[in-house]
Formats: C-alpha cells, structure tokens, sequence
C-alpha cells in the first residue's frame, strides 16, 4: 500500500512588532527582535535556528514590514536561511491579517500545510521540551484544534495575559508535570493581564497559564474560523496575495488591499471566539523579553547577581543589569537598577518601573523626539550610516558600504555634500562623471546634481559625508535607479 504523506509544517515567523518595553536598545526602525541581547545571534537568528533543529520543519514564512526588510533578510543570510519567504506588509495590522497572509500564501503554493505561528522576539531555552510541545499540538491540529501554547507561570505575573483551562484542581494535582504537558487542553478562557492579587489567585489553583502568543493548526482550518467571525479581514488579504508582487528576495502585500483589512490580534478576532480553541502546556525556559528586567532574568550573571554587557565596570552594586553600547558605564552603591547606554540615549530607572518604558516612547513620540524609532546609526540595504554631528545647515555622517554594494542614483532640491574616502575605494557618478576615489581623496557633489556612491571593492568602503544646506531631511531624496526597489 502506498505510504500515507505527511503534512507539511511550515513555521510563520511574525517580525513586525517595535519593542518599545526595550528602548532606548530596541526602537521602532530596529525592534528587539534584530538586537543580540542573549549571546552572538540576534533573536531573530535565534527563533530560526531553532526550527532548523527540528527534523522534518519546512522552510518558514516571515512575516516583517517594509521598512525591515533588508535587516531581516541579512540575518536570515548569515545562518544561511536564505530558503525563507519574506512577506512584505505594506503597514501593521496585528497578527490576525498576518497570519491570514502567510495562511492564504502558503495553500496557494498547492498544500493544505500545518502553520507553527511564533513570533520572532521570544526566548526558549530548552529545546527538547519546545519539540515536544510542537508534537503536541500538531496532533491536536490535525484533528481540526486551534492550538495555542500555555506557559506554566512560575510567578504571579501581572505582565501576560492568561489562558484558564477546563483542567481541574484534581487533576492538577494527581498528574505529573510529563503528563500534564502531554495533551492539549479545551481553553475556558482567555483573560486580560491581571492585578498582582488576582495573579496570585491565578497560581494557587494551578489551571491558569501565561498565554505565549504562540499557535498551530492547519491553514484552511484557521481560514473557516476567521471567515465566520472576521471576514472583513480573510476578503483584504486574500485581495493582498493574488496581487502581491515578487521583488527580489521579498513578497510585497498589496498595499491598497491589505489597508482594508482591520486591524486586531488573532485572540481577539478567532481564538476567543472558536469553539475549536485548545492549549498546550509548555515548559521550555519561555521568556517574551517584554521587559529590561525579563531581560536580567534569564541572563547570565556575576557573582553580585549583576548582568552586563559591553565596557562595564560595576562597584558596590547588585542585582543590576548594565549594558554599555559606545562607552564606558560604571556604576557605585547601585541596587535593582537598569542603566542602558546607546550613542544618542541613556535609560536609568528602578528594576520595579520596567514596564514604564513603553509610556516613555509615548512622550517621546508626542514631542517628536527622533530618539523614538531612530537610532543614530541606520541600517540600510548596501550598509549603514552614522549621524555624527548635526548644526543649523550642516550633518556630518560616517558613511558604510558593503563591499560590491551601491548607493541610489539620486539628487537633492536641499543640500550640497562633500564626501571624504578614509577606508576602501569608492566609484563615484557625479553628473556625466564617473571616478574613482581612494583614501583621503574627495569630492563635492552640487545641489541638485545627480549622483551615486559604489564600492567596487572586497573590504567595506568607510567615508565622511559633510552635507550643507537650508533643508538635510532624508525626505530630500529623489531616486532615479536604484538595485533595492526603492525608486
């Protein structure tokens, strides 16, 4: 008899949230799931590789916004996963319309698969028992469940949000925790993060667990259940998929349709609603890095119980987390405290206020402070810039271009630029003029002169850019070709 075939399972990796709990490190144009916080890889590179640990996992959908695009796709690169579809949104719209692009994307490349749906920013140390879980669930699925996964609390939280089980105390108490993790349960309810004596509440009766935000089941399973309670949202994205356009290594999502389509989060719109929604208890060393002091948890630490990171020198102090970006950070006498140093921004606050920073972002953003979703070095496409130094009518950068990469062609209506070659070669177009400049040469590029920068060379190419002018906006940008699709 021919053998039955198995159904794919395919991980969407969600990679569009900001991060605002971790500035000033994670801001909105590089959110948390870009920053190497725990170890060499970036948590991003992280979610992948562990799915590259599983036998059988098929290549993942990401999910990520356009404006992060090359970021993610680098990282992908650099533990050579460049096997993943990058979907495009156009702009946020929650993990519900999400994950129905990734749904609707992946039956029409002919499979009716299985969805592991995680997002890109969490933290799971024990790989076997997250294998476990997956098996789990993915039975459950393939009879027709929504599965989300439980994380047993291990304190009485007030960050997360919970899932409370129909499992009753009784059976919470006769079971061991291998059994307990070894089925998926019928969800009673989905409820709102809590108040410390309720949490507390929660823990006692032992059938409360932190919802994870993380799923499985089959894709036209999660279709049916969207359509019946939000099929405002299936009509937008599947008008985004057909006319969803391929460019380069990504998928753009139609914009106009995709904007159609509310905005709300998978629990909201399907998962509190479905009388097929089932859960998963995991136990697997789970941390959402929602906070600096989630970050100090699960870190590594010295003996005064302090984490570090960077040039740091800690004195008389304990149960610290101290990271230094730029410079040296030092600190005397402190105690349950967070200091996070960036080239444009320092946090100091009491480990106990770590949720305050997302209200922080909030003032930052109503006063328009450019420290709120900038940082003073940019990622781009072909490398990097670094804001030096800014004046009335002048902006120094340090300019960086990866080797065999190029720059737009371009002009300004605002601003003249000098550039000066201090490391590498550069080809410059200048008007009608192409050139070669090497270290400490240069050259003046007029207002309103077409230009472009390349580095024809095999080491990154490093220059000062001297800008001058009434108006230095990065909206002052007339592009006129350019390899990345950005004209």
């Amino acid at each position: 008899m021919p053998t039955k075939k198995s159904t794919p399972l395919i991980p969407v990796v969600l990679c569009g949230g900001s991060g605002t709990r971790l500035w000033p490190l994670s801001r909105e144009s590089y959110p948390k799931q870009f920053l190497r916080l725990l170890g060499e890889e970036t948590l991003l590179q992280q979610t992948i590789q562990r799915l590259q640990a599983i036998d059988g996992m098929s290549a993942p959908i990401l999910v990520c916004n356009e404006s992060s695009r090359f970021v993610a796709a680098e990282q992908l690169r650099e533990i050579d996963s460049s096997n993943a579809t990058i979907l495009l949104e156009p702009l946020r719209r929650n993990t519900a319309p999400a994950i129905a692009a990734a749904a609707l994307y992946a039956l029409a490349q002919g499979d009716d698969p299985l969805l592991l749906v995680l997002p890109s920013d969490h933290v799971i140390k024990d790989q076997v028992a997250f294998n476990r879980a997956i098996q789990i669930a993915t039975h459950a699925a393939e009879q027709g469940q929504l599965v989300t996964f439980g994380i047993t609390p291990l304190a009485p939280e007030t960050g997360y949000g919970y899932i409370r089980t129909n499992k009753t105390q009784d059976q919470t108490q006769e079971q061991t925790p291998e059994q307990t993790q070894a089925q998926a349960y019928p969800i009673a309810a989905f409820i709102e993060k809590p108040d410390r004596i309720t949490a507390e509440k929660y823990l006692a009766e032992g059938n409360y667990y932190w919802n994870s935000g993380m799923f499985v089941f089959r894709a036209s399973r999660y279709l049916d259940e969207l359509t019946r309670y939000q099929p405002d949202i299936v009509t937008a994205c599947r008008a985004a998929v057909e006319s969803a356009k391929h460019d380069s290594d990504f998928i753009r999502l139609n914009h106009d349709a995709y904007a159609t389509s509310p905005d709300i989060a998978i629990d909201y719109a399907v998962m509190e609603r479905t009388e097929h929604a089932s859960m998963v208890p995991m136990e697997a060393g789970w941390s959402d890095i929602g906070s600096w002091a989630s970050v100090w948890a699960i870190a590594d630490k010295d003996t005064g119980n302090n984490a570090t990171q960077g040039d740091v020198i800690l004195q008389d102090s304990s149960d610290c987390i101290v990271h230094s970006t730029t410079r040296l950070v030092t600190t005397i006498g402190m105690c349950n405290t967070v200091v996070i140093e960036t080239a444009d921004a320092v946090l100091v606050m009491n480990m106990d206020s770590a949720q305050g920073t997302k209200k922080l972002v909030e003032t930052l953003n109503k006063t328009k402070r450019s420290e709120a979703d900038q940082h003073r070095e940019v990622a781009r496409p072909w490398g990097l810039y670094d804001s030096i130094g800014t004046g009335k009518r002048f902006q120094v950068k340090r300019i960086q271009v990866n080797p065999g990469a190029k720059l737009s062609l371009q002009m300004h209506h605002h601003r003249a630029e000098h550039w000066v070659v201090v490391k590498g070669t550069a080809s410059i177009t200048n008007g009608d003029k192409t050139y070669l400049l090497t270290e400490n040469q240069s050259t003046y590029i007029p207002i309103g002169v077409t230009h472009s920068l390349e580095n024809p060379g095999k080491i990154p190419l490093e220059l000062i850019e001297i800008q001058s002018g009434s108006y230095l906006g990065e909206d002052d940008i007339i592009r006129l070709e350019d390899r990345y699709g950005r004209v």
